[in-house]
């Protein structure tokens, strides 16, 4: 019985056997970040507030800002200096040159003349206004072969009530034949009627013809003061001796 007790007082004596340590607690694992809590927690802190920091808010502002860049580029796109070509040089155009136009008082669109002589068919013949001697020789079936026409002016404008002769001698000059002639007409005489007129060469004479062609007519004998080349001497002596 003195055993235990030996081994009851050795074991009391002996010193306390410290537990097994227990095995240290392992920190748990990182939760895993959803990437739109990621993207929210880079944004400013006064936009995290407006938004929510909810993810369709998020996107929307994503969307936003895209839009806000495209239209920048667009508008700096089409805003970007662009290539003028220069316009072509056009010359001017000349206008077209008229026709002369009839003197006032020919008789309208038509005129009435006299063409006798030496013609294939002489007579009174119709001719728009503006016509020639030329085209008057022409309605009266040409001049006969043979004729002179050398002191005729082809080119002059007709006058409405004139005579045109050809290769025939002028009729007497009034004045000039005898008392039995009258004035001539200034109106309807020809340029180698008025140049048998005292004081009056061909030159003269053509000068009279063109006044009446750009006057339409003499409306007085007065008229004649303003040809040129008529002074008051020359007009004394022609005033009796003409008429309208």
């Amino acid at each position: 019985m003195a055993e235990p007790a030996v081994l009851r007082a050795a074991a009391a004596a002996a010193p306390p056997v410290a537990p097994p340590p227990e095995p240290a607690e392992q920190p748990a694992p990182a939760a895993r970040v959803p990437r739109g809590l990621a993207v929210r927690e880079r944004l400013p802190v006064w936009l995290q507030a407006r938004c929510g920091l909810e993810p369709r808010a998020v996107a929307a502002v994503g969307v936003v800002l895209v839009a806000a860049v495209g239209f920048a580029a667009q508008q700096y796109w089409s805003g970007r200096p662009q290539p003028v070509t220069a316009p072509a040089v056009v010359a001017p155009v000349s206008p077209p040159v008229s026709a002369p136009t009839p003197a006032p008082g020919a008789g309208g669109s038509r005129i009435v003349v006299d063409v006798s002589g030496k013609v294939r068919d002489p007579g009174v013949r119709r001719l728009p206004a503006g016509s020639r001697v030329e085209d008057a020789l022409a309605a009266a079936g040409g001049v006969r072969p043979g004729t002179d026409t050398g002191g005729l002016n082809r080119a002059r404008v007709l006058v409405d009530g004139e005579q045109v002769l050809v290769g025939a001698p002028a009729p007497p000059v009034p004045g000039a034949s005898g008392p039995g002639a009258g004035p001539l007409s200034l109106g309807s005489a020809t340029v180698d009627q008025l140049d048998g007129l005292p004081g009056v060469g061909p030159v003269l004479a053509q000068h009279i013809v063109d006044f009446r062609t750009a006057r339409g007519g003499f409306r007085s004998v007065e008229d004649l003061r303003q040809v040129n080349g008529i002074g008051e001497r020359r007009f004394a002596d022609l005033r009796k001796l003409v008429r309208p």
